[in-house]
C-alpha cells in the first residue's frame, strides 16, 4: 500500500474523531499487510500521529487524542486467533468406526499407529487400501493382543507395513494414530467390533499442530524403543 493510501485510509477514520468497529478492521488489515516488517509497523504509527498532530492546532484537540488512542491501540491489537478443529465420537454405533476408516482414506503421506489391537475387518481393509496407495504407514502394537484370535497385525506384516510388538510384561496400551503428520486421533477406542457394537467408547480427533507434534515424538521414542 502507497503512502498516500494509508494517509487516505487514516484520515476517514479522522473524520468523525473516533475509531469504530468496522474502522478497527481496517486498520489491522493495514497492519497484516505489513507482515511484521518493523519499519514499515513504525511508518504506520508515524503516520497517524502526523495527521493527529495537523489536526490539534484546531478546536478538536481532545476528540483527535482520542481517535488517535483508538488508531494505536488498533494497531497494536493482535487479530484473533484461529482455533484449531476438533471433533469427538462415541460409540457404541459407526460414529468412530466412519471417522477412522474416513482418516485412513483421506490419508496422502504418512501414517503412525499405535494401538493396542487391531481386529475390526473394516479398519483394516482401509489400512491395506492406504499402504497399497503408497502411504507410509507404521504400526505400533501389543505383543500379546497380537496373537488373539482375529487379531490383524500379521496380515499388515505379510504385505509389507511396518510393525513392531512391544516385548513387555505389560501392556502397551495406547489407543492413538497420526495422519499425514497433522491430524491426531486418540480415545479410549480399540479397533474391534465389540467397541463400535457393544462397548461405550469414544475418539478425539484433533488438527492442532501442538498435539500432533507431541504424539509424533511419543509414537518415534516409542518405535526406537521397541526396535
Amino acid at each position: 500500500m502507497k503512502p498516500e493510501q494509508i494517509d487516505d485510509l487514516l484520515k476517514r477514520t479522522l473524520a468523525d474523531s473516533r475509531v469504530s468497529r468496522g474502522e478497527k478492521k481496517i486498520l489491522r488489515a493495514m497492519v497484516d499487510e505489513q507482515e511484521g516488517d518493523p519499519q514499515k509497523l513504525a511508518f504506520l504509527h508515524h503516520r497517524a500521529f502526523e495527521l493527529a498532530r495537523q489536526e490539534l492546532i484546531g478546536p478538536d484537540a481532545i476528540q483527535v487524542l482520542e481517535w488517535l488512542e483508538g488508531v494505536v491501540k488498533a494497531f497494536k491489537e493482535p487479530a484473533p486467533l484461529e482455533m484449531p478443529d476438533v471433533a469427538a465420537y462415541f460409540s457404541p454405533g459407526a460414529d468412530c468406526l466412519d471417522e477412522i476408516t474416513s482418516l485412513f482414506r483421506r490419508a496422502r503421506k504418512r501414517i503412525d499407529v499405535c494401538v493396542f489391537t487391531i481386529t475390526d475387518n473394516r479398519i483394516v481393509e482401509e489400512m491395506v487400501q492406504a499402504h497399497q496407495r503408497k502411504v507410509t504407514m507404521r504400526v505400533i502394537t501389543d505383543d500379546d493382543k497380537s496373537l488373539d484370535r482375529g487379531s490383524d497385525i500379521d496380515r499388515l506384516q505379510d504385505l509389507g507395513v511396518p510393525v513392531r510388538k512391544d516385548r513387555s510384561r505389560h501392556h502397551m496400551h495406547h489407543k492413538y494414530a497420526v495422519f499425514d503428520g497433522r491430524i491426531t486421533l486418540t480415545g479410549s477406542y480399540n479397533w474391534t467390533r465389540s467397541a463400535a457394537e457393544y462397548n461405550e467408547e469414544n475418539i478425539v480427533v484433533s488438527e492442532d499442530a501442538r498435539l500432533s507434534t507431541i504424539f509424533t515424538a511419543h509414537f518415534e521414542q516409542l518405535w526406537k524403543e521397541i526396535a
